[in-house]
């Protein structure tokens, strides 16, 4: 059990993560107001979750831990394979994947714990198009599903407008240049065909834009903003790169690039009609990293509950262990109540403590220390 005082600290945070989270659909609700089925949803989606919230509280009176956000990389398979991914430097090596049956039971779960927010991940989430008749089955539920566009058919854009819960961000570097170097020759055009079929659809849709040091002036630039503002894009989550990968830590901001994000993203919030988030300056603002469960916790491909998607070390899996119990796990307790060991430096905080955290995962089976060690 934890401490009283921890525990309070715990509830008082979630509290902190809820109240910003109703900020974010009010604000979509704002947004999308003068599109009425849209509107319709998310003040649909504003009343779950509050039901969600309060079940959230009603499980931590009776000592149960339960995040708001679950991040869920389904797949490790992908149709691309960009420079500096941190899914492919990370988890090389591909394990049995959750099967349809046991992701869909683990997400019945947490809608009874009072999760209200999935995030889908991969590699590409859309190589396993099941999870989209999993996602129709939760219209309480809201789902984020970060894909690199190329996929995004007529038959899939279908299946996610018949319930309006599912939201694309499609993942840009910047325009063709940046896009295709990083991605590849020629997806910078696909990408920008998937976005028109998005706002022909009149679908609810964001981007996903990884700051580097050389894409940063073209990805907050205004005219790219604008751009894509025009192409209906609603969200924008504007990521700053953690060098996962060897080689890659060059491509860290500068200091000075460090600096200006907040004033660009405030700059851009006071402008567009749309949302826009920076990470990890959105999360320095509500109190530090939301890894571990303070805000969210990570489910890889093969079960393993993790605090972050970009440290990949755990001490539960979903395979053998319900959720409700995966989430109340010793590793995940640690970090939360040592916290104050986290500092955002540059992209991911809990990543630069990555030692420590494995110290934790293996320690309930020492004879995997070695493997444990292999993965650092």
């Amino acid at each position: 059990m934890i401490p009283n005082s921890k525990r309070t600290a715990e509830l008082d945070f979630n509290k902190i993560v809820t109240n910003a989270l109703g900020v974010f659909f009010k604000d979509a609700l704002r947004i999308v107001f003068i599109h009425p089925s849209q509107a319709a949803f998310f003040l649909r989606t504003l009343n779950w979750q509050k039901k969600a919230a309060k079940l959230r509280s009603k499980w931590k009176d009776v000592g149960v831990h339960v995040p708001p956000i679950l991040i869920f990389s389904v797949t490790n398979k992908c149709n691309l394979h960009c420079d500096g991914c941190y899914h492919h430097a990370l988890r090389p090596s591909p394990e049995t994947e959750l099967s349809d049956e046991r992701l869909n039971r683990a997400i019945a779960e947490a809608k009874e714990l009072g999760v209200s927010f999935i995030v889908f991940a991969g590699g590409e989430p859309l190589t396993r198009p099941g999870i989209l008749d999993i996602t129709n089955e939760y219209p309480e539920i809201m789902f984020l599903i970060f894909t690199n566009g190329l996929l995004l058919n007529d038959d899939v854009l279908q299946r996610m407008a018949e319930k309006r819960n599912v939201v694309p961000l499609v993942s840009l570097e910047g325009y063709q240049n940046d896009t295709d170097a990083r991605r590849g020759k020629g997806v910078y055009e696909q990408v920008l065909k998937s976005i028109a079929k998005l706002k022909e659809k009149g679908m609810f849709w964001g981007t996903s834009l990884t700051m580097t040091r050389s894409n940063f002036n073209e990805v907050t630039g205004d005219n790219f903003i604008k751009e894509l503002v025009n192409s209906g894009c609603k969200l924008f989550m504007m990521v700053e790169y953690t060098p996962v990968e060897k080689g890659t830590e060059d491509w860290v901001l500068t200091p000075k690039q460090r600096e200006e994000v907040v004033k660009v993203r405030n700059a851009f919030r006071a402008k567009y009609s749309a949302l826009f988030i920076a990470l990890p300056w959105d999360e320095e603002e509500i109190g530090g990293c939301l890894s571990a469960g303070r805000g969210f916790v990570h489910v890889s491909s093969e079960g393993n509950v993790e605090p972050c998607p970009f440290v990949p070390y755990s001490d539960t899996n979903l395979k053998n262990i319900s959720l409700k119990d995966a989430l109340q796990s010793n590793m995940l307790r640690t970090i939360r109540e040592n916290h104050g060991q986290l500092e955002e430096t540059h992209g991911c905080a809990l990543w630069e403590k990555r030692a420590w955290v494995q110290s934790l995962a293996c320690a309930k089976e020492p004879s995997k220390n070695q493997d444990c060690a292999s993965r650092a």
